[in-house]
């Protein structure tokens, strides 16, 4: 069976829950829960001040989008770019092109990979890729929850800290 990926769809403006209300009306009326999985609208919470009163309120993160998880085929297609408020899904011309895993995941949604590595705090390291690459470093930080390691390198006779991801350096 194919996997189910995530799609953006794109919206009217201000029509992304009603969206996303009609999508999972559809989804029971047509018996595709096992085609169409999650229909999100991507929130953050934020504290407004108006009137000299603090307010927190859900913000959305991509006005005009709705994200969709589901088995891309003509049935979900259809369903989807034909809900009233749907403009049609992100890609180019009319092929939806689904999210990277990492895309997802720095959206906060889906599951982080942990990255197990095999360096600690005071080992030399060489940048791999990115701006920094073949760059030599002595790691002086490892978090765990970014996946990320802080190093230090020579730059104009001065010791800077530099911030790289665990897959950017290896063991030198």
């Amino acid at each position: 069976m194919e996997e189910a990926k995530w799609y953006v769809a794109h919206t009217y403006s201000g029509y992304e829950n009603k969206v996303k209300a009609d999508i999972e009306k559809t989804i029971v009326n047509r018996n595709l829960e096992n085609e169409i999985f999650e229909v999100t609208v991507p929130v953050e919470k934020v504290v407004e001040v108006r009137n000299g009163v603090k307010k927190t309120v859900e913000r959305k993160l991509f006005p005009g989008y709705v994200l969709v998880r589901m088995i891309m085929n003509e049935v979900t297609w259809y369903v989807v770019r034909n809900t009233r408020g749907v403009t049609g899904f992100v890609g180019p011309g009319s092929k939806p092109v689904p999210l990277s895993d990492d895309e997802m995941i720095n959206m906060g949604i889906g599951e982080k990979k942990t990255v197990v590595v095999d360096y600690e705090v005071g080992d030399e390291v060489v940048a791999v890729s990115g701006a920094w690459r073949d760059t030599v470093g002595v790691i002086r930080s490892i978090n765990q929850s970014k996946q990320t390691v802080t190093i230090t390198v020579d730059l104009f006779g001065r010791e800077t800290p530099v911030e790289l991801g665990f897959t950017e350096v290896k063991k030198k």
